[in-house]
């Protein structure tokens, strides 16, 4: 697990690599630098920024469109919210559903099956403002395990239940799953969950299964696996994830897995864990900046032979240089994303874009962060009462 201190340092280390790296790309000089506002156009509020991933993995490229596609409805969905005066947690929690409800991911519909082919999914949500975390962990017969972690951030945030205890903020299993049906989010049975092509891969893991406990599992099965990969054009994915800052400045950050194909029932995997799969935290008195960030993949696991992972990074503040008018306000947001995955698609989106910006890369790993982007991001003040 990754502590706060971890995490503080994320933003500064990837910021630092990508400014020693020269710019390499088209999409790196186009995006770079971007000013929300113009002096042609009234400065008026705007509701914020959203920047999400589909997973940090190996992505198919015959559906390159539909993992494009997918990320820019869970910017929409997030830039709606945010527009409708929603905070960065609500907005964060709507960018998740959409990648959720999409089959070519692996969270929530769609996402792979355990050894006994069950569908059970790890999500937790951060909220930067109050600091308050919510988290569930192989849960089932959930659509959207990232609502039952939502649910579970504001219950926490209404104080102690009766008799003085202290509220959930992390329900694992059978736990979890009847916590969100009695709090209202309804059941949906795992098998409506599963798609033909989670199936269809869960079959296929389990004959590579079968097949490897009757020879030796070395090398070979490596390569075995990786043939079968590109032979099937399958996509092993892995956590999806968003970041999000609205019009008062605030962060929040969500994750959503399925977890591992063939895993063992009850797993719990890093997106449920707390400081792991998710961070958020507005900027106090002792740091300027608020920063969000969200992981993919497995990163942090020392003991593997290749560290696969990816990891979306928002960091914002305010910005007086920025500040047309006593009355409005400037907020710098700024935002990059790395993978050491084959690829990783992204997208991004502020509350005055018209669309959403996509970028899928594939067969390409890097530590070195993709892009950098900066956004100023102007809003009304707030007079003190």
């Amino acid at each position: 697990m990754i502590g706060l201190s971890s995490y503080a340092g994320v933003m500064e280390s990837l910021t630092n690599a990508a400014e020693e790296q020269q710019p390499s790309s088209p999409l790196t000089n186009s995006w770079s630098i971007k000013q929300e506002s113009s002096k042609n156009q009234k400065t008026k509020g705007v509701g914020g920024f959203v920047l999400v991933h589909a997973g940090a993995g190996y992505h198919s490229e015959s559906k390159a469109k539909e993992y494009k596609h997918v990320c820019k409805r869970a910017c929409q969905r997030a830039v709606d919210q945010l527009k409708a005066g929603a905070l960065a947690v609500e907005a964060v929690a709507a960018a998740l559903v959409e990648l959720e409800d999409s089959p070519f991911t692996n969270a929530g519909m769609g996402s792979n099956l355990n050894l006994l082919g069950e569908i059970e999914c790890d999500a937790s949500i951060m909220d930067g403002k109050s600091l308050h975390y919510g988290a569930v962990g192989a849960i089932s017969g959930i659509k959207n395990p990232v609502l039952v972690a939502k649910r579970l951030l504001s219950e926490a945030q209404k104080g102690k239940l009766s008799a003085g205890r202290i509220p959930p903020c992390f329900l694992v299993g059978r736990g979890a799953h009847d916590w969100a049906v009695s709090h209202g989010i309804p059941p949906c049975p795992s098998e409506k969950m599963a798609t033909k092509f989670s199936l269809s891969a869960y079959k296929r893991n389990k004959r590579k299964m079968e097949l490897a406990e009757k020879m030796d599992t070395g090398d070979q099965t490596k390569k075995r696996r990786q043939s079968s990969e590109n032979e099937n054009g399958s996509a092993c994915l892995d956590t999806v994830g968003a970041v999000v800052v609205d019009l008062e400045g605030n962060v929040a950050a969500a994750v959503s897995s399925g977890g591992l194909a063939m895993k063992h029932s009850g797993r719990v995997g890093q997106a449920a864990h707390y400081g792991c799969g998710c961070w958020a935290e507005n900027a106090c008195n002792m740091n300027p900046y608020s920063t969000a960030v969200s992981t993919s993949g497995s990163p942090f696991l020392a003991s593997e032979d290749r560290v696969l992972g990816g990891v979306i990074v928002l960091r914002c503040c305010r910005c007086v240089e920025a500040q047309p008018s006593q009355n409005i306000q400037g907020i710098l947001v700024e935002f990059l994303w790395s993978h050491t995955t084959e690829s990783m698609c992204v997208g991004y989106m502020s509350a005055q874009d018209s669309k959403a910006k996509v970028s899928f890369l594939i067969n390409v790993t890097s530590k070195i962060p993709r892009i950098v982007g900066i956004v100023i991001l102007y809003s009304p003040v707030t007079p003190d009462i």
